[in-house]
């Protein structure tokens, strides 16, 4: 086994990172200011190049689950290098493949039994819109108009082409346009800020009358709805009200149109259970994984199907039925036994039955925020929080776009010692499933403290935390 020494400090700091692009940040100001350069983790923390320890509040863009440096996860992926890193998929299999496609059927909502491999989140919501627009032309018998796609307004399900054309984000999406493929959008279930001018619950989520509408007047168009379930994440984390996800299931069935659900940031316990679509008893035609797959360690996604849509890809080999779609290192045997042994630790943990007295406390400890008079909303499904700012929380007038709010937040709990990312001036915490109540008290105190430094206001009950000139010296 090749040493490597441990990474210079002068010489990483120095090193010319333009190449490197961050997607969220404005290029001219991230290009003229040092990166910062993580090199180790441990827990729910991770250090950078100059030693400062950091809380992992965004679980490394939320794949994270068990903290890092899991002994189960390091101890499989060793093992399984022992064997072998990676072989093709193309006609041929491999026993962690197989034996990690088992579990997930076991896992998932009843149902979806058939399993396809992919790299990531982009790829396996790319996979399921090809799966969908691919069936009704081959079902018996076919429906040749299906092939549009209904999805929402503020949707984000990855970077590819397919993914960007049934996403909602302008900011990401718009300059795109004349590339996609033509879709139906609704608007999504945004409660703090309804574009009816509605209250939940009194509303009876009425959000869903233009969605319903759509599909009664385009079904014979529309191959498949797709959804983030519970919670739009890059939207804001914008929360679902209770029914919404059921009542999308059974607007799907009456129309006869498939659904999607893509799982990639909801699932493996994020929202409180194993995957998102469990809490409202829905099993999705189609249904895309990722992010905590491997517990954090390595790209690998999948795409679950139902019996019913795998068998129209079945028939004779003059027909062409088969789903032409494929990546290189589909299945690859590291990231499975990774997966693996991710799925072991929820298991030999107890992990989903342990979530509950993490999500009360965080909600405890989220309570105090909504006094600030810049905090217009908190939103929490699970372990996914999202923390709107605004300029008047009366009115819930927005800050002006120039003024960047959430990013100055974002960067004084840095200072502070926590890793988490702006969404406008929403702030985003989804933490390591496996931070105990403690730590997730430690993270919400921190965020509160950025709040309050940069906005002024007071804390009630303040904790003791560093000033902005403390060095940030979390101790593991």
């Amino acid at each position: 086994m090749t040493n490597h020494k441990e990474a210079d400090p002068d010489r990483l700091a120095a090193l010319d990172h333009a190449h490197l692009w961050h997607p969220f940040t404005q290029m001219r100001e991230w290009a003229a200011e040092p990166p910062l350069i993580i090199t180790e983790g441990e827990g729910v923390k991770v250090r950078d190049v100059e030693g400062r320890w950091y809380w992992d509040g965004v679980s490394s863009l939320w794949v994270n689950l068990h903290g890092h440096r899991k002994t189960e996860i390091d101890r499989a992926i060793v093992a399984q290098l022992s064997q072998i890193a990676h072989s093709t998929l193309l006609g041929c299999s491999s026993p962690p493949a197989i034996l990690l496609a088992e579990r997930l059927v076991a896992l998932a909502p009843p149902g979806l039994t058939k399993v396809f491999y992919s790299d990531n989140g982009s790829t396996a919501v790319e996979v399921a819109l090809k799966m969908a627009l691919q069936y009704w032309q081959q079902m018996t018998p076919a429906h040749p108009r299906k092939t549009k796609i209904l999805a929402f307004s503020l949707a984000y399900h990855g970077d590819t082409v397919g993914a960007v054309s049934v996403g909602g984000i302008d900011v990401f999406h718009a300059r795109f346009a004349p590339y996609l493929f033509p879709t139906f959008k609704a608007n999504p279930p945004y409660c703090y800020r309804c574009h009816l001018g509605l209250t939940y619950p009194s509303c009876e989520t009425a959000c869903l009358t233009d969605l319903e509408e759509a599909l009664r007047r385009h079904h014979d168009e529309i191959a498949a709805l797709i959804v983030e379930p519970l919670m739009q994440a890059a939207a804001g984390m914008l929360a679902a009200p209770a029914g919404y996800l059921r009542r999308l299931r059974d607007l799907c069935t009456r129309y006869n149109v498939l659904m999607i659900a893509d799982e990639v940031a909801t699932g493996f316990g994020r929202t409180g259970t194993m995957f998102a679509c469990e809490q409202e008893g829905v099993t999705p035609d189609l249904m895309a994984v990722a992010k905590g797959l491997t517990g954090g360690y390595l790209p690998l996604a999948a795409t679950l199907a139902t019996q019913a849509v795998y068998d129209a890809f079945l028939g004779e080999y003059p027909e062409f039925r088969t789903f032409f779609h494929g990546h290189s290192y589909t299945g690859n045997a590291l990231a499975c036994a990774a997966a693996l042994a991710n799925l072991d630790v929820f298991l030999h943990e107890r992990v989903i039955d342990g979530l509950a007295p993490k999500l009360a406390g965080l909600r405890n400890a989220l309570a105090p925020l909504a006094a600030h008079p810049h905090v217009g909303d908190i939103r929490q499904c699970g372990l996914m929080v999202g923390v709107e700012l605004v300029q008047d929380a009366e009115t819930k007038t927005r800050f002006p776009t120039a003024s960047r709010i959430g990013w100055t937040v974002s960067r004084e709990a840095r200072a502070l010692g926590l890793l988490t990312r702006p969404l406008g001036d929403v702030l985003v915490l989804v933490p390591p499933l496996a931070a105990t109540p403690d730590e997730l008290t430690v993270m919400v105190d921190i965020l509160h403290q950025a709040i309050v430094n940069t906005l002024g206001g007071r804390r009630d009950s303040p904790a003791v935390l560093p000033s902005r000139s403390d060095t940030v010296e979390h101790g593991r």
